[in-house]
């Protein structure tokens, strides 16, 4: 939790619209509530280690988690992984910010969906405010699919809008290829 609170507080105006915790009880509650959902089946939370940084520097999730109810005959659906999820949740302290660890935590995750969940669809949502992260996801390929207006509260208290991305199953292995050719320069 110390290194969770310590990435969070490393430039909290970075955070404006986004939630990183900033003190050891809010952090505490906040990955409380990211175990309770991994629990109940809803969320899977990560804490993001960056090898350039040599430590923890952030956190994100898939959350969200969609089990379609597929024909009982389909055979592309066991029941046992999600058919679609959001990933988000997503902070970055200041240090690792418009560093390559954000795009090797997505190509993880994002392998993760499509080729052993075999989701068909991987959604992000940010504050419309939020034009760095609008960036971020733009940047790992997903495609712009709208403005969900009033759609919840922001975590600077106002009632916000929110951007939604994705990244559908047929997207994926050339969004996979890019984000590999980015990482490799």
């Amino acid at each position: 939790m110390p290194a969770l609170v310590a990435a969070a507080n490393e430039d909290r105006e970075s955070f404006r619209f986004s939630t990183a915790p900033g003190t050891e009880a809010a952090m505490s509650a906040w990955v409380q509530d990211a175990l309770n959902g991994q629990e109940a089946g809803r969320e899977l939370p990560f804490a993001t280690y960056s090898r350039a940084h040599g430590r923890v520097v952030g956190s994100t999730r898939f959350y969200e988690l969609e089990f379609w109810q597929w024909p009982s005959q389909d055979p592309r659906r066991c029941g046992r992984y999600p058919d679609a999820c959001l990933i988000g949740y997503t902070w970055l302290g200041a240090a690792a910010q418009r560093s390559a660890c954000n795009t090797e935590a997505k190509l993880l995750m994002l392998s993760h969906a499509f080729e052993a969940w075999e989701v068909q669809r991987v959604a992000f949502r940010t504050d419309r405010r939020n034009e760095r992260s609008r960036s971020a996801i733009e940047r790992l390929g997903a495609r712009f699919e709208g403005i969900r207006r009033a759609e919840r509260l922001g975590a600077d208290g106002a009632v916000r809008d929110s951007a939604f991305y994705s990244i559908l199953a047929a997207e994926w292995p050339a969004v996979k290829q890019r984000l590999v050719e980015r990482l490799a320069t």
